[in-house]
């Protein structure tokens, strides 16, 4: 068929060493592959939306000789009825916190410091419920395009439904910056977390003592300000100076030139992680996810122990700045907005996401329950670290992109959590780039693999930015929000808004206050990108 057409999806043959199975002797067998074939020609016969010659029950193999391919590359066995494929709502509700739970949660705190306490709850919880409608539009936008079987497609294809080849070109444009977007932001944590590893690490064995030179509280539960305003030309590179006392200047100012956040650990990056995105398949790296829910457990855990040691630092200022607070309502609140919007984002496979879903009528409900609970914990994280902030001594202001910044190298807990983040992100960033080969290729190509030079091109790309982010602007919080309201202007505002005004007024029943509501919608999406620009 054309480009254009949508194919009905089909069993297929698939390679013998890709089929998941107790047997490790699995193969599939001749009759598979002709039922394979048998199913591609009545495919080839008409499109999806004409029922008439679809193929016929005894053409389509029964539940047990069907295989599901997952898109990281492997093949798993359908076992019985289709129910014991899907999950009860305690397991979807937890997938969907999981996939959206992500390096967001630790610029949460800095963006409710940008926007003000006050200003900064009522707008998370406020971008939070936009974000779940929107979601719920995505989620049931499938079902409502009447005479077509719609039950395979996700998001871009119905957007290719409604505004064609435009439509499926900008999803998929959209949906590259987010991906790219978190791949940046995933190369500067990793940076900064192999530094201060590293350093930890160092210190540890030389019996370095930063605590004098370092900004902050004294006590066992140190607070650091790596960039006071009492050095407003403080650069992102850690100062020699701190070594200074330490009787071993020489060793430790070489060092420090071989281990600089900005100027060489971005490089040391390149070659453990340019051959993993070359990997063909990322089957591999699909194994670690669950360190994602592991990593942020233990950040709760460990925001709970920072905030129960050192308690509550609040005064309430409504718009005036004081020497240590920053005011309740502030004009910076756009960034949080461009930051919430990337941490809230799940539009793009949340119809993949549901299917599994063992009641299908279950589905808002799940999906408003897994809203609730990723914005408690944002909630949770972002209130504690902002009220447990010591001020005085220091400034609110002070808190970091990355809240983790604000503890010192020598903090054995927070170097964990930093070891077990490095490791997590090392595992996910392949994925990202496995993500992002798949639909640059598959789009531009038609091939997900064309050859080794293609990709390795491709990631060169990717690593490059990554390194170039790291070194000259590493400020996740900034890179978090314009990638946020750069691709939530488009998936999570424009497209479902237009779909849903065009879905109800294709029903008859479109009415002026949903008209208007929407057009909002639309309007908030653009307002949220061009405020980024005058932050």
């Amino acid at each position: 068929g054309q480009p254009g057409d949508i194919i009905p999806p089909a069993p297929f043959h698939v390679e013998p060493r890709n089929i998941v199975e107790d047997d490790p002797q699995e193969r599939v067998s001749a009759e598979a592959a002709i039922l394979n074939s048998r199913v591609n020609y009545y495919s080839r016969l008409t499109a999806s939306s004409d029922r008439l010659l679809s193929p016929p029950n005894h053409v389509i193999p029964g539940p047990e000789e069907l295989y599901i391919y997952s898109p990281l590359g492997t093949a798993f066995k359908v076992t019985g009825s289709d129910h014991s494929s899907k999950n009860p709502s305690i397991i979807t509700i937890f997938a969907i916190w999981n996939t959206m739970m992500g390096t967001s949660i630790l610029s949460i705190p800095w963006g409710i410091k940008q926007a003000g306490f006050t200003l900064g709850i009522i707008i998370l919880i406020f971008t939070g419920l936009l974000m779940l409608y929107c979601c719920y539009i995505v989620l049931k936008s499938p079902k409502a395009i009447p005479y077509v079987d719609a039950s395979d497609w996700e998001f871009p294809d119905v957007c290719r439904y409604y505004f064609g080849k435009f439509g499926q070109w900008s999803s998929w444009f959209f949906s590259m910056v987010s991906l790219i977007g978190a791949m940046v932001v995933y190369w500067v944590l990793m940076s900064n977390f192999l530094y201060n590893s590293g350093q930890f690490i160092y210190n540890y064995a030389h019996n370095v003592n930063m605590s004098d030179s370092e900004f902050g509280t004294n006590g066992s539960d140190k607070v650091i300000c790596p960039f006071p305003n009492t050095d407003p030309g403080g650069n992102y590179t850690t100062s020699t100076v701190y070594f200074a006392n330490s009787g071993n200047e020489t060793s430790d100012v070489s060092f420090e030139n071989w281990w600089s956040k900005t100027n060489t650990i971005p490089l040391y990056l390149i070659p453990l992680l340019l051959p993993l995105l070359c990997f063909r398949s990322a089957s591999f790296f699909a194994r670690f996810t669950f360190l994602g829910t592991i990593s942020v457990v233990y950040l709760i855990v460990l925001v709970t122990i920072k905030t129960v040691h050192l308690g509550f630092h609040l005064e309430f200022h409504w718009f005036d700045t004081s020497q240590f607070y920053v005011p309740e309502f502030r004009l910076l609140f756009p960034q949080f907005t461009g930051v919430l919007t990337l941490a809230f984002f799940i539009h793009n496979c949340i119809i993949t996401l549901m299917k599994s879903n063992k009641h299908q009528e279950n589905n808002v409900r799940d999906l408003s329950v897994a809203y609730l609970l990723v914005g408690l914990t944002y909630l949770y994280v972002g209130v504690l670290i902002f009220a447990a902030f010591p001020s005085p001594p220091l400034s609110k202001d002070c808190i970091e992109p990355n809240f983790l910044d604000n503890f010192p190298t020598s903090d054995v807990m927070v170097f964990v959590a930093r070891t077990f983040l490095l490791f997590q992100m090392i595992t996910v960033y392949p994925l990202l780039g496995y993500l992002v080969r798949v639909q640059v290729m598959g789009q531009i190509f038609g091939n997900h693999y064309p050859s080794f030079f293609h990709v390795l091109a491709l990631n060169i790309l990717i690593v490059g930015s990554g390194v170039l982010m790291a070194k000259f602007y590493p400020n996740i919080g900034s890179i978090i929000r314009f990638s946020g309201a750069t691709c939530g202007l488009a998936l999570v505002f424009v497209f479902p808004a237009l779909v849903q005004m065009i879905s109800l007024r294709r029903q008859g029943v479109l009415r002026w206050p949903s008209a208007l509501f929407h057009t909002f919608l639309i309007l908030l999406g653009v307002a949220n990108l061009l405020a980024q620009f005058f932050m």
